[in-house]
């Protein structure tokens, strides 16, 4: 059998649930596990993505804890790794000292890029075209009358040049407000209509349009002040401030550093049916916008010697539209937030990072990560050495007393459990 198939798109879920039974030769038990589509059900997870076969399962905790911006929250975060949950939960206990996490957050601005090509002139062709500025939002505007009619639509435009001088390309930037929209479809349907019009003024061709995941006009910042007597006292601080700054100074570590803040991150956003890709791709961009990659993050000591972290990414979110639209349990998820708005999401999501990195920066510069994570990953160990019931629980207790969260030793635990 050959991977092409042609209008396999075509076939039905039982078709190709058949069909990749047959490629590699599944089991009946493992066919079984195809079978349950969950809340988001069979009908709407084939209308989501193309080609399916079922649905793939990621929990979903409740980070507690959370004060943002005066109000008490409750963020539900789908992940499968061991510890995030009770990570983000920590570091929002910790920062409620001080009234939890204070925010602001830019309008929703996505843009997308015009590329045009073979322009004679292109100092004179952008200067044309930002002449023709009011007729080319228009045009833009008239794609998404009801977004222009809530505030949003075409706000204004960027053009620039850029490449080699004997090669040299058209970028226009088209700057929509999406509201509470993510927004790529608004505008790159935009982007779309006006490219024609583009071409008439520059002469050139236009070749791509399509938006940018570095959604720099749309960022989110959240701070927070943490008591010293309530990490280990000063000391702590200090050591908490310099693994910050190893991570501010060398890519390596500001690798692992921001990942840890895109565990929360992510999580959120996949909650809530948005795009994760999108989000993280904007933020290690951003990471990266000075020419090195860098901490997302900084935390410093005030001058009382508390500690203040504070976080900056491009978050381009929304509540209405494609998944988060559509999913029922995303849908739930930004009801148990409380969320009515873009802005609202944005606070929150930028909050659960600054709060994830804040536990991971605590637990490295004290105990080690590993102690606090295996802890948590001790029950899988437990589960993946074929313990049930109660014994879940003996054997990762005994695991870890040990400090041997292996399979092969969780094996031995179990058999001399009774």
């Amino acid at each position: 059998m050959k991977s092409r198939v042609e209008k396999f798109h075509l076939y039905t879920m039982e078709e190709r649930v058949n069909w990749v039974k047959n490629f590699v030769g599944l089991t009946q038990e493992d066919l079984r596990l195809y079978e349950n589509h969950g809340a988001l059900g069979k009908e709407l997870s084939e209308l989501l993505i193309e080609n399916t076969i079922g649905v793939m399962e990621i929990p979903i905790g409740l980070a507690m804890n959370f004060i943002i911006n005066d109000k008490e929250t409750v963020v539900p975060i789908a992940v499968e790794e061991s510890s995030v949950v009770a990570a983000a939960s920590n570091g929002a206990r910790l920062a409620r000292r001080f009234g939890g996490f204070h925010t602001t957050v830019d309008e929703s601005i996505m843009f997308s890029q015009i590329q045009v090509l073979n322009c004679q002139d292109p100092y004179g062709a952008k200067f044309r075209v930002l002449e023709k500025k009011e007729e080319i939002l228009k045009l833009a505007n008239e794609q998404d009358p009801t977004l222009v009619r809530l505030g949003g639509g075409a706000k204004d435009m960027e053009v620039r040049v850029i490449g080699q001088k004997n090669n040299p390309m058209l970028i226009l930037h088209l700057i929509v407000n999406t509201l509470d929209a993510m927004g790529a479809n608004a505008a790159n349907t935009m982007a779309e209509k006006v490219s024609p019009l583009i071409e008439e003024i520059t002469g050139g061709t236009v070749n791509l349009r399509i938006i940018s995941n570095f959604a720099d006009k749309r960022l989110a910042r959240t701070r927070c002040v943490i008591h010293k007597e309530d990490i280990g006292g000063e000391e702590v601080v200090d050591r908490i401030v310099s693994a910050y700054e190893f991570a501010a100074l060398d890519p390596y570590r500001a690798a692992t550093h921001n990942k840890g803040i895109m565990n929360g991150i992510s999580a959120v956003i996949l909650a809530t049916g948005n795009d994760t890709r999108a989000i993280e791709a904007g933020a290690h961009v951003y990471a990266s916008r000075n020419g090195q990659y860098t901490s997302l993050s900084h935390w410093e000591k005030n001058k009382e010697g508390h500690l203040v972290g504070t976080l900056e990414l491009p978050l381009a979110v929304g509540i209405i539209g494609g998944t988060t639209a559509l999913h029922p349990k995303a849908k739930t998820n930004l009801k148990i937030m409380n969320v009515e708005s873009a802005r609202q999401l944005a606070e929150i999501t930028v909050s659960v990072g600054l709060a994830q990195n804040l536990t991971a920066l605590k637990a490295l510069s004290t105990e080690g990560v590993q102690k606090g994570h295996m802890k948590l990953h001790a029950k899988n160990i437990a589960i993946m050495a074929g313990a049930t019931g109660e014994k879940i629980d003996l054997v990762a207790n005994k695991i870890v007393e040990a400090g041997k969260v292996r399979v092969d030793f969780a094996k031995e635990v179990l058999s001399q459990t009774p």
